[in-house]
């Protein structure tokens, strides 16, 4: 059965009411999980957003909440140094229970970076940074024991993290994106969760099987690693709630994997992506005061997909 999370842009404009009011209707309603993007506070026109600090906001999560599953869709390692990233996610994963899903990414938004003083580096520098930090958390994660690692970018020296995850192993490490050369072969080799976004069906398919093939060649067994996929949901009760969120625009304008519609047309596309093979879906939801909506989601379209 398909999985439905929620996912927002932290940086969006979310304070500490709306992400208390967000993370508990997603509790009450039945969704699978809360996810959220680990970006800087936004700047509009004449000023800046309300931008909760990511891993403050999923430490409130893992006391305030029983039942979801939550996690970064994703945290960088461009800014988010990998030892303190590690440590923060096994103490939150432990207290949360064995929750937390650990979506780990090499960094992208060059306005951020600019802005706050950090080093994005050349893509292919990113990605030498990238599957360094990865080796650190792993290591971190998964050893029992003091482990070291002697990198361009990090080291380690006999460390050894506490407290640990109540999981062996630590919490799942979510890999996202759906670049062929560079991110997939990483998610083949460290991923518990390889995370698509923003791609229809079709290209899932190819990715996901391209994917098969690249842990074929590492001899890990393709159930290993488990495949979701993130894209934005524009839902109405009506199709005038739909044209309402457009905000003028056309339905026919929108990219192919963006799922607009009433209950009818996102139960069936949501289907096809099932039927790709997507395990969970992560929506996207823009409109972060629209509790209603995520309440008439719940109740119209959630039913259908268990039955």
């Amino acid at each position: 059965m398909l999985e439905v999370a929620i996912m927002v842009e932290g940086q969006e404009g979310v304070g500490w009411e709306r992400w208390r009011r967000l993370a508990l209707a997603v509790e009450d309603l039945g969704y699978a999980a809360l996810h959220r993007s680990d970006h800087f506070p936004n700047r509009r026109p004449g000023s800046y957003r309300d931008g909760l600090e990511l891993w403050t906001s999923l430490t409130w999560l893992a006391e305030n909440t029983q039942r979801i599953e939550f996690g970064p869709l994703v945290t960088p390692f461009s800014f988010r140094h990998p030892v303190i990233t590690v440590w923060q996610a096994s103490a939150v994963d432990n207290l949360a229970g064995g929750r937390l899903r650990l979506g780990l990414g090499a960094g992208w938004h060059e306005w951020e970076h600019d802005t706050f003083g950090f080093g994005l580096l050349d893509t292919d520098r990113r990605f030498v940074r990238f599957e360094e930090g990865l080796e650190v958390v792993t290591r971190l994660l998964r050893s029992e024991e003091p482990v070291s690692f002697d990198g361009e970018f990090y080291q380690l020296r006999d460390a050894l993290l506490m407290p640990r995850s109540p999981r062996p192993g630590g919490p799942p490490i979510v890999i996202g994106g759906n670049g062929a050369r560079r991110t997939l072969p990483l998610a083949a080799r460290y991923a518990d969760e390889w995370n698509a976004a923003f791609i229809t069906p079709e290209d899932f398919v190819d990715r996901s099987a391209r994917l098969d093939e690249l842990m074929d060649e590492i001899g890990r067994a393709r159930d290993q690693i488990r495949r979701t996929l993130m894209t934005r949901v524009i839902f109405g009760r009506t199709q005038a709630d739909v044209d309402g969120k457009l905000d003028g625009g056309a339905r026919d304008e929108l990219p192919a994997s963006v799922l607009a519609g009433t209950t009818d047309e996102i139960v069936d596309r949501l289907g096809r992506l099932s039927e790709a093979g997507v395990q969970r879906v992560m929506l996207q939801w823009i409109e972060v005061d629209d509790i209603d909506g995520l309440e008439a989601m719940a109740h119209s379209v959630l039913p259908q997909l268990r039955s």
